[in-house]
């Protein structure tokens, strides 16, 4: 990967200069990718590499639709596409921009005869988008991927279909740019959590029958299942992601969360694993089954409430101003994915620092998972605490 030289004091001149440089990486590539952590303009690039195009007269006129075609996974992130240009005084690049979704990807691609496609969180790519950029890329046209979470394995589906597609010519890491003063510095706080003991965890059937267990009691369970699968009824794989599961919903978390949020004295960002898990922490959630999730978000983002929870939506493509504070309810074994995470709190000035709170259950498999999700960051950032042993977390608390 190219090195990138020293710039000037100013972070946003630092930004400027680093998306210059990645510009001139990419300007002779009709086939990359570009992995930049959240922050760094992902979408501006993409913009400015429009305008390049524009500006030097030399793109054909499709024979129907517009020159550039940009694919994301949701509505969400292409509506930034458009509030850039226009905060970026390139509001004229929207007559020749065509967007849609991955969903529509195929379709797309077969009725226009784009110039250029961007493909905007080109990591959520699946084989099933393969015919259409096959037959984009066999025109000699060209195809940009953006990403700040490329795939850890290259030989994986997502892996192989930017590896063909949109390889990645820039790889810019979280560190980096904090090292580099571009983003703001950020701790990373493992609280580790027994399994409870207490027999209070109740557990329904599919029957619809329920039956009173403990934490320690139900891991103890999966875990023995495990250890002895080839004598069990289900493959390995299976048992790995039941047991996952049940770790994902053990409620010492979902309490403990409450208790911790109500600690700070700034706005929290919570990320749950599920939406129900998002409705018990705060009255305020941003999630799909949402109506009022934008609205929710609006408040938040104007500081008009203190706690926002919620799932992966919002991993992607959002930023939230002032934002100091996080907490994260499972690591997912996924470094990319505990960066997508962790970016949220990356806007502030580059001289103030964001704390992200990450819980892990200790002597278990969450421990393995963390380590995993935090494999790529400082370890000089990342410091261990013990959770208070006090029942008050586990008492069930009122919705604030």
């Amino acid at each position: 990967m190219p090195s990138f030289s020293e710039a000037p004091n100013s972070a946003a001149v630092r930004k400027q200069v680093l998306q210059d440089q990645v510009l001139a990486i990419i300007r002779n590539r009709r086939l990359a990718g570009i992995a930049l952590t959240m922050g760094l303009g992902k979408t501006l690039i993409g913009l400015r590499d429009m305008d390049r195009l524009l500006t030097a007269g030399k793109l054909p006129e499709p024979a129907a639709g517009k020159h550039f075609l940009v694919a994301a996974p949701t509505q969400a992130i292409l509506d930034s596409w458009p509030q850039e240009a226009q905060k970026f005084g390139l509001a004229h690049l929207l007559d020749h921009i065509e967007f849609t979704t991955y969903r529509s990807l195929s379709k797309a691609l077969a009725a226009g005869t784009y110039h250029k496609l961007y493909l905007d969180e080109c990591h959520a790519l699946k084989d099933s988008h393969e015919p259409g950029l096959k037959a984009h890329a066999a025109k000699k046209r060209s195809i940009l991927g953006l990403t700040g979470t490329p795939p850890a394995q290259a030989n994986s589906e997502k892996g192989r279909l930017m590896a063909t597609y949109c390889p990645i010519v820039v790889d810019y890491t979280t560190d980096e740019a904090v090292l580099a003063g571009l983003l703001n510095d950020y701790r990373l706080v493992v609280h580790r959590l027994p399994l409870r003991t207490v027999r209070d965890y109740v557990l329904t059937t599919k029957s619809g029958s329920q039956f009173t267990t403990s934490e320690r009691e139900n891991y103890s369970y999966w875990s023995k299942r495990l250890a002895n699968a080839a004598q069990d009824q289900l493959p390995i794989e299976t048992l790995r992601i039941l047991r996952m599961q049940a770790l994902m919903n053990y409620p010492g978390k979902g309490h403990y969360m409450r208790y911790l949020a109500d600690e700070q004295t700034e706005k929290v960002l919570l990320f749950t694993c599920n939406q129900q898990q998002a409705e018990e922490q705060v009255a305020h959630t941003y999630h799909s089954k949402n109506k009022h999730s934008q609205a929710n978000l609006d408040l938040f983002n104007a500081g008009n409430i203190q706690r926002l929870a919620c799932v992966a939506q919002l991993s992607e493509g959002i930023s939230i101003p002032n934002l100091r504070v996080g907490i994260i309810w499972h690591a997912f074994g996924n470094e990319r994915k505990a960066a997508q995470r962790i970016g949220r709190l990356l806007r502030l000035n580059p001289d103030q620092t964001a704390t992200v709170h990450l819980l892990m259950y200790q002597d278990t498999v969450d421990e393995q998972w963390v380590a995993q999700a935090l494999e790529s960051f400082d370890p000089a950032k990342i410091s261990y605490v013990d959770a208070p042993a006090h029942e008050q977390f586990f008492q069930p608390a009122p919705v604030a």
